[in-house]
């Protein structure tokens, strides 16, 4: 190994020492944290601006990597990994290429599926356009940028985004750097307090989302035991016209299979009915992220417009749909996903909010414990055992072409 080699070690031990120490001072107490953060991002500038480019001369000076510089490769993508702040690594469009385990744990998506989806996508709608224009500059050299934004997930929680360009070896663009913070540039945001007048609208609304609420653990509790499909076409027949426009149950059942599709009841509505029933749900990516990871969705005006897959004709259904929110929802918690709900609000309807997918979440843990509740003896009253009928909201059904799937119920 060179002297240049026997310095670079040296000095990536040191990054590696300071790391820890960065790890252990996040016991500190709260008024010491900013302390911290500037500590740890004094840390990823000397990383981006004296560590990486050394390496990048190291490599191309060698050719080929040695067994030691594949090693310290590897060590440097395990420091990445573990930097105790949420870090992205994208390029100008924002695609995300690389997430630590701080970023997958603040934005709630496994690394292996954002990799390849714009980070953008997981902001609020407002944000979206002013990050990938702060990206882009700065995959320009235009310098380090800073801007506060919000993720779907939590969008009463300001983030402060710092981007910094970072030249990958054997590449010919710059990506971009993201650090994740707490709070705002001006420091951490303050709670406003509670308002003092109740907000009639928002009563409205949250009495309508009880009514939901309680109709599904009615429908859930009068539903006979043992029989799964039965238990996740009522739970989609309480859901629909009530709280969303369309929705899709798919069963886990050693494989994805579709059972219950829901929406308008009108002939507009009737081809793209017929178009999700037959639709494979393994082509559905937001689906089969739900049921392999179980990892649930909230998006406000999509903008990965093949989550949902696509028709015959190639169109996205996400766009035929017109779906200006969704939800996709695993029915797992607690235990193994035993099927998926997919909700759309379509058009101009109001998008779902952060309320409604907490409630959506406490409904679909019902609705898994009442798809593995095993079959009664038979000695049980048959009273029990008789299907419940959930009113239809102005929703039609369509079946899927299997033979295992029962007819819905009829409507009164």
């Amino acid at each position: 190994m060179t002297q240049r080699e026997d310095d670079f070690g040296e000095e990536l031990a040191d990054f590696v020492r300071r790391v820890g120490e960065l790890r252990t001072a996040r016991a500190r107490p709260a008024g010491d944290q900013s302390v911290v953060l500037d500590a740890a991002l004094f840390e990823l500038q000397h990383v981006a601006e004296q560590l990486w480019p050394r390496y990048e001369r190291l490599a191309a000076a060698s050719g080929t990597p040695s067994p030691v510089e594949r090693q310290e490769r590897q060590l440097l993508k395990a420091l990445f990994q573990r930097l105790p702040l949420p870090v992205a690594l994208v390029d100008r469009e924002t695609v995300v290429r690389r997430l630590n385990f701080a970023a997958t744990g603040l934005t709630g998506v496994r690394a292996g599926y954002a990799t390849g989806r714009p980070l953008a996508a997981l902001l609020t709608p407002g944000d979206r356009a002013a990050f990938r224009s702060q990206a882009a500059a700065v995959a320009r050299g235009e310098g380090d940028r800073g801007i506060v934004v919000h993720l779907q997930q939590r969008p009463g929680e300001p983030l402060l985004a710092t981007l910094t360009a970072l030249r990958p070896p054997d590449e010919p663009h710059s990506a971009v750097l993201v650090v994740f913070q707490a709070g705002s540039a001006g420091g951490p945001v303050s709670a406003p307090p509670p308002p003092e007048v109740p907000d009639l609208a928002e009563s409205t609304r949250h009495a309508r989302l009880m009514d939901v609420v309680d109709l599904m653990a009615s429908t859930l509790l009068q539903h006979p035991p043992g029989e799964r499909e039965s238990v996740l076409s009522g739970a989609a027949r309480a859901l629909c016209g009530r709280f969303a426009d369309w929705i899709v149950a798919d069963l886990v059942d050693g494989e994805l299979r579709r059972t219950v599709v829901l929406g308008p009841s009108d002939a507009a509505a009737d081809a793209l009915l017929r178009t999700l029933a037959d639709q494979d749900p393994m082509s559905c990516p937001l689906v089969v992220e739900a049921a392999r990871a179980g990892n649930g969705a909230l998006q406000v005006r999509p903008e990965d417009i093949d989550g949902f897959g696509r028709d015959p004709s190639g169109t996205p259904v996400l766009a035929r749909a017109e779906v200006s929110s969704l939800m996709c929802v695993p029915l797992g918690a607690p235990g193994p996903v035993a099927g998926v709900l997919t909700l759309f609000r379509t058009g101009s309807a109001r998008p779902f909010s952060m309320a409604e997918g907490q409630a959506m979440d406490m409904m679909s843990r019902h609705i898994a414990l009442a798809m593995r509740r095993p079959s009664p003896d038979a000695s049980t009253d048959s009273a029990l055992r008789a299907p419940v009928e959930v009113p239809s909201a102005s929703c039609a059904a369509a079946s899927p072409p299997s033979p295992a799937v029962p007819p819905p119920a009829p409507s009164p």
